[in-house]
């Protein structure tokens, strides 16, 4: 798989890796309780302990238990209670042992392409399905798919909050549903934007990140959303015409704009740009007194992503925006 960049370690904190096959394990609030049938493979994090008020990022390293390679055409995910959101990258061969668990995890930290991993999946409600969608429109029945290599390098990213009085246990789940061996599929794969260059002064009001990059040739979109942290009001995905084709003023909750055969999006020429609209002026926020810029943390940092599926694919496409401008990989 290409691009399998290095995620930066931190304090490392050694816990249990728990991987499972079919159905998972007794979490019955949990990923495998949906329609999808058995899964192929079940992850779930260890669990960690949110002091009462704390927002704190967690990441939790493993491989995936696959011996063969799996053409996933769902995913599903569960948090517990005080899980603001998570997101599954692909890792390294030169990550954490399995089950090492560290925090805030250094993920776009750098200033440079090796600091940003691939994006695979990511959720920010309670209970989850990423439904792949089974027609390549091509008039063939064609299913989509998202290869996962045998033992391939994982990491969860997981974002807490504690907005309670009491402390709580807390963890998240996947699963992956595979297509039936030798089925015929057209790959799917991320296509993931970060702008390296985000700016906001304390007491700044309506200061807008944007850039603009290059989709891939032919691609096909089905669905497409934002990640932002919580500076940002308002958050925009628009094509070479100016058209909107995406806009949300949840950064908790952005929701997605979906696309279903036949009528799947494709960017004229190939261009799309992300708006970012961001206020620091929040009195009980102490990042108001600071300047804030992109990074990792959800607490101290922000970040402006475009987040989307295209395919045909081979691998995940990303865009990557420095100040001297934004270069596709």
């Amino acid at each position: 798989m290409k691009h399998a960049y290095l995620l930066a370690s931190l304090v490392l904190v050694v816990a249990c890796h728990k991987a499972s096959t079919g159905s998972g394990d007794d979490d019955q609030g949990g990923a495998d309780a949906n329609p999808l049938g058995s899964a192929a493979f079940t992850i779930q994090s260890s669990d960690l302990m949110i002091a009462a008020g704390e927002e704190i990022t967690y990441c939790y390293y493993f491989h995936t238990p696959n011996t063969t390679m799996l053409p996933i055409t769902a995913w599903s995910s569960h948090m517990t209670p005080g899980s603001h959101h998570m997101i599954m990258f692909w890792g390294s061969s030169s990550q954490p042992a399995d089950g090492t668990v560290d925090q805030n995890c250094g993920i776009g930290e750098g200033g440079s392409i090796a600091s940003i991993p691939i994006w695979v999946y990511a959720s920010q409600t309670p209970d989850e399905t990423l439904q792949i969608p089974t027609d390549d429109g091509t008039g063939t029945n064609t299913p989509l798919a998202q290869p996962v290599p045998p033992n391939q390098p994982a990491v969860f990213q997981m974002h807490y909050l504690n907005e309670g009085s009491t402390a709580l246990t807390v963890h998240v789940q996947i699963s992956g549903y595979a297509l039936p061996p030798s089925t015929k599929y057209t790959e799917t794969d991320a296509f993931v934007t970060y702008n390296a260059n985000i700016t906001i002064p304390s007491e700044a009001v309506g200061v807008v990140a944007t850039d603009t990059c290059t989709t891939p040739s032919g691609g096909k979109f089905w669905t497409v959303s934002t990640h932002s942290h919580k500076q940002s009001v308002a958050t925009d995905i628009k094509d070479d015409t100016g058209a909107v084709i995406f806009s949300s003023t949840d950064w908790q909750h952005p929701g997605t704009t979906n696309w279903n055969p036949p009528s799947f999006y494709e960017f004229p020429n190939n261009s799309l740009t992300v708006d970012c609209t961001y206020d620091n002026n929040d009195p009980s926020d102490p990042n108001s007194l600071t300047t804030i810029h992109d990074g990792p943390s959800a607490e101290t940092n922000e970040m402006c992503m475009a987040t989307g599926y295209f395919f045909p694919a081979t691998g995940a496409q990303f865009c990557y925006c420095p100040a001297s401008g934004c270069l596709s990989l």
